[in-house]
């Protein structure tokens, strides 16, 4: 590794890290132009640290003017060259925030871009990991790599109500826009973070607690069962591999299978998580289609969350164990 690609890369560390202080700290207003322009600069250095590598240190520098390095824009042209990549569509997005926070940005922009920020951190480390064999949970814990989400949604009459016919016309096109993206796309062009309050009489079940007020001028709608499976449960079992496996790399976690360690976690071995702990069974894991004689399954971010955290109690025994204990129930 060449003395510049060391420096690029220790820069781009440090703004990955500022990037997400700046958002997660409380008393800072500025947090989503800051992120913006911290993630941003994060990312250029280490694609810029990447196309050295690859193609060698002039390729980061303009042709016609080589004492000029090419812009941030230009660099995931050269490395991510699908232009319906997910991933690079995220970036775009939030390059096209960093150029308009220098001009105006309201509060409101963080309703509609932190379900990007929150993929662009995840793909971040991926790509790090992948180009430059670096885990970026050795400067961060992985726990501070979730964003903390304060906001409510978007609600267009406030919207109307606080700014101008122009600039809120504005925003709510361009959440609009977001939206659709995103429902056509996967977790790499967005993360969609929501808030579900169902009712429990079991208290270990609840990650927080609320109370009846009869006098509350505000309304809350009572969820009795997941309405959009679509949302919520958007993995197919082949996604729920690549997502599992994806993860199993960048946490460097040594599994084994039959004394051998595994290459990659397919079908099999989910099946073998699925017996055992009955996920087709939990609404929070797994939704049943049932339109046609046969079922089809979707998964919810949870079940894979689920599947790594039992991988990590046991990575070295967990499928044989989980094979065997299989037989034994059929």
């Amino acid at each position: 590794m060449s003395s510049l690609t060391e420096k690029l890369l220790e820069k781009s560390k440090e703004a990955f890290v500022l990037a997400i202080e700046i958002y997660n700290k409380p008393t800072i207003r500025y947090r989503v132009e800051g992120f913006a322009f911290f993630i941003c600069n994060a990312w250029e250095l280490m694609l810029k640290a990447h196309i050295i590598n690859k193609f060698g240190e002039s390729e980061i520098y303009y042709k016609d003017n080589p004492e000029r390095t090419k812009t941030l824009e230009n660099c995931i042209k050269i490395v991510f060259t699908n232009d319906k990549d997910p991933l690079r569509m995220n970036l775009e997005k939030i390059i096209e925030l960093r150029n308009t926070s220098t001009h105006f940005i309201t509060e409101e922009y963080e309703m509609v871009y932190v379900p990007l920020f929150q993929s662009c951190i995840f793909n971040f480390s991926e790509k790090m990991l992948q180009f430059h064999d670096f885990d970026v949970t050795k400067l961060i814990s992985l726990n501070f790599l979730n964003l903390v989400v304060k906001e409510k949604a978007l609600d267009e009459n406030e919207v109307r109500a606080k700014y101008s016919e122009q600039i809120a016309d504005k925003l709510l096109s361009l959440n609009t826009k977001i939206s659709k993206i995103s429902s056509e796309s996967n977790s790499t062009f967005s993360i969609r973070i929501e808030h579900d309050f169902y009712i429990t009489k079991d208290k270990t079940k609840a990650t927080d607690s609320v109370f009846i007020d009869k006098n509350a001028t505000t309304g809350i709608k009572i969820v009795k069962e997941l309405k959009d499976p679509n949302e919520t449960h958007r993995y197919t079992s082949k996604k729920v591999c690549i997502e599992v496996a994806k993860r199993i790399e960048r946490e460097k976690l040594n599994i084994l299978y039959k004394g051998e360690k595994l290459r990659t976690f397919n079908m099999y071995h989910l099946g073998l998580f699925s017996k055992y702990y009955k996920i087709k069974d939990n609404p929070k894991w797994c939704y049943v289609y049932k339109v046609n004689t046969t079922p089809t399954y979707s998964y919810s971010q949870q079940a894979i969350d689920f599947i790594i955290e039992e991988i990590k109690k046991d990575p070295e025994n967990i499928l044989d164990k989980l094979k065997e204990k299989g037989q034994k129930k059929s």
